[in-house]
């Protein structure tokens, strides 16, 4: 199933895409799209069955996509973890994930504003695939175990400010966590319908211009190992986001001058059958 939310910020209900491409109301069906739903084995059969046998009414085209997840717990994300991408950017492929973590509060819609910080003269661009966890999960004993854990998939863009999070001193976070710089969607996808995380392919366009073009196929650290090794340093809960990395393209990997992101530029990216975002960049 492919489940957004749609409506003003902060004003968003549930809905789902269905395999026509029509748009349908699940107000009447669950609250909203959250960790308590995907949780919920009954719930999500509700949401199924509602949906197979036509009983879902159409929304109006036209209304705003927003976040496809409420009240998200935490935003777990992995750097360096294409080959293509370690390459571009000098580094040496790590031996374990590296770890870092984005606030619940960046996420924007898909096609929200994003906004260049104050001050900002390298501000990146980074498409993603994002994994949503839909059960408590820890120290999990296997790949497996760590499978069962995963609700869905989702595109994410993991906007970065590469001076505030490279050239400013101490951990990656001042560059990871300005306002804006984590649009998700447009849709959750249920995990029956991704067989294989790790064959999809994932591109991103700045101003018209293919800047990434790659495939998960490529991760250092598939997405099952990212999940088990993380459920060893922390607990995850449902409604959790985990972030799995980028492939090659980002401005960081470019020849000077290198082509950061200025306001009233326009970044698109796409994930095989996960969808499309499009931003348009402003000033903070």
């Amino acid at each position: 199933m492919k489940l957004l939310r749609v409506g003003p910020a902060g004003a968003e209900r549930p809905a789902l895409l269905d395999h026509d491409g029509v748009l349908r109301d699940l107000g009447g069906v669950v609250a909203d799209i959250d960790g308590t739903l995907l949780a919920d084995a009954g719930a999500m059969a509700r949401i199924a069955a509602a949906a197979a046998d036509g009983s879902l009414p159409a929304l109006e085209a036209g209304l705003r996509v927003g976040p496809p997840l409420r009240g998200i717990g935490k935003i777990v994300c992995i750097g360096l973890n294409y080959h293509d991408h370690a390459t571009e950017t000098g580094a040496q492929v790590p031996g374990e994930p590296v770890v870092f973590m984005k606030a619940p509060d960046t996420v924007v819609g898909p096609t929200d504003t994003v906004l260049v910080p104050r001050g900002s003269l390298k501000t990146d661009w980074e498409v993603e695939l994002a994994v949503v966890i839909g059960r408590e999960l820890r120290y999990a004993a296997d790949e497996d175990e760590a499978m069962a854990a995963v609700a869905g998939y989702a595109v994410a863009h993991d906007v970065s400010e590469r001076e505030f999070q490279i050239e400013r001193g101490g951990q990656w976070d001042k560059g990871k966590n300005c306002e804006t710089f984590n649009p998700l969607g447009p849709w959750l996808v249920t995990a029956d319908e991704v067989p294989d995380p790790q064959a999809l392919g994932l591109r991103l366009w700045v101003n018209g211009v293919l800047r990434q073009d790659g495939t998960t196929r490529d991760q250092i650290f598939p997405v099952a190992e990212v999940v088990r090794y993380l459920s060893h340093f922390m607990t995850l809960y449902p409604g959790d986001v985990i972030n799995t990395g980028t492939p090659a393209g980002v401005a960081l990997g470019q020849p000077e001058p290198r082509p950061y992101l200025r306001p009233g530029d326009v970044v698109e990216l796409a994930i095989d059958g996960l969808g499309r975002q499009r931003q348009v960049l402003a000033s903070a």
